[in-house]
């Protein structure tokens, strides 16, 4: 890489880290007024065409659920400090907590809703409580520990309402109207890594594919998880035979090797991408087969879709003690690990935009590349044996069967170098798409 792209690596690093601290405060849930605040930040950077659905539309075997908003929530001493308060973090209040307010609460019935983390006494662990109406508060094991016996005063001014679900999408035009769909969550409070360093990838994505002009129509979505796939997959029925291919991005910032879960199709080309560009990169990293489990990723492949829809994270979720935890924060996630996985995602888009197969149209015997000034093109090149033998393995393999990528993976040559070939035997009229 020259060294202006590393300067450029670093300011998007430096970039997506600002927009992970900028979003780290604001309460999100899978509904509500803080999904909207976030988008309407990523919306400073992509332009959003925001989806509101409504409080009981059925989506798929789902239906949409209330929306819920806080305003504030705390557990005060009888001196009136609150030893726990949700303006000091909203991972402090169990999500989807119904309204509650008493003056004076027991602390052994208080400790009914209290959720800690004994094996780390010092963070706050996250907890929902999204289907099923219940309240809450997560609060370190030292700070429970502290408490002494007797009354407590406990609010959580919240409403749960009729409303709406809100998610967003941005839309890169490409050549053709087949699509890749990249998909994050929105649904997070304050969760660096889990949640905000996959925004912060997908939107500077957006950002770099707006400035080209790829083949293929990337269409980003920002939605909240599970039930916002679900949503989005139930209102675009008529599309989904456009998409053919799509990835995941969750877990994205932190100093983990990259890893790679494959589609549930296991052989989809977006799989086939991922495998040939992070062996081809030599970057440590982990290749994990599908399992109904984990991200939105399964959504779109469940068994009625069954999309090629990988999902790419830096340590998978669950895979690191800070997941799900007051410690997975700001600090926690960085420039460096944020700018390697948009460059993976930046290089295997590359990839897929480029993958075409192509037709021999001088099939019989070795056309004469020299007559063409396909050779001479190549004088003075660092790189002219790969950039001849590539053309020779582009011409043996275009029968119409075999994609770069086959080719590039049989000769064991860069795909650059291959689809660089293909692009100059096209030129000449040797093959075509």
């Amino acid at each position: 890489m020259t060294a202006a792209g590393e300067e450029t690596t670093t300011s998007a690093g430096e970039e997506m880290h600002a927009l992970v601290e900028r979003l780290y405060p604001l309460c999100r849930s899978i509904t509500g007024d803080g999904v909207r605040a976030t988008l309407d930040i990523i919306g400073e950077y992509v332009p959003l065409q925001v989806h509101e659905v409504p409080t009981g539309t059925q989506v798929l075997d789902w239906t949409v659920p209330q929306e819920w908003n806080i305003r504030d929530a705390y557990v005060a001493d009888a001196a009136g400090n609150r030893v726990v308060d949700f303006a000091a973090s909203s991972l402090h209040v169990l999500g989807y907590s119904v309204p509650v307010s008493a003056t004076t609460m027991p602390l052994a019935e208080l400790r009914e809703h209290l959720h800690t983390l004994p094996d780390h006494p010092n963070w706050v662990p996250y907890r929902t409580s999204y289907y099923k109406p219940e309240w809450g508060f997560c609060l370190a094991q030292e700070t429970l520990d502290a408490m002494p016996d007797g009354d407590y005063e406990v609010c959580v001014d919240s409403t749960l309402a009729d409303g709406h679900l809100t998610y967003a999408e941005h839309v890169v035009p490409g050549q053709v109207p087949d699509e890749v769909i990249v998909s994050c969550h929105v649904c997070h409070p304050s969760l660096a890594n889990d949640n905000l360093a996959g925004i912060a990838v997908a939107t500077f994505l957006a950002r770099t594919l707006a400035q080209q002009t790829p083949y293929y129509t990337y269409r980003f979505i920002f939605a909240p998880g599970t039930i916002g796939a679900i949503t989005w997959l139930a209102r675009n029925a008529e599309r989904v035979e456009r998409v053919k291919h799509g990835l995941v991005l969750a877990c994205a910032g932190d100093s983990g090797r990259l890893t790679y879960k494959q589609s549930r199709r296991g052989d989809a080309e977006i799989d086939r991408v991922m495998r040939h560009v992070l062996a081809a990169s030599e970057r440590p990293h982990h290749v994990d087969e599908f399992t109904p489990y984990g991200y939105d990723e399964r959504q779109f492949c469940s068994p009625g879709f069954n999309l090629g829809v990988g999902s790419l994270s830096r340590t998978p979720y669950a895979g690191y003690p800070e997941y799900h935890t007051s410690a997975d924060n700001p600090d926690f996630v960085s420039p460096e690990a944020l700018a390697d996985t948009l460059a993976v995602c930046r290089e295997a888009f590359g990839v897929l935009d480029r993958n075409r197969r192509y037709v021999n149209l001088s099939p019989y015997g070795e056309p004469q590349l020299g007559r063409r000034g396909l050779y001479d093109a190549l004088g003075g090149r660092s790189d002219t044996k790969q950039a001849q033998m590539a053309m020779l393995w582009v011409l043996n393999l275009s029968d119409g069967e075999h994609s770069l990528l086959d080719v590039a993976e049989r000769s064991g040559l860069p795909f650059s170098t291959v689809a660089g070939a293909a692009d100059a035997l096209h030129g000449a009229g040797l093959i075509k798409a």
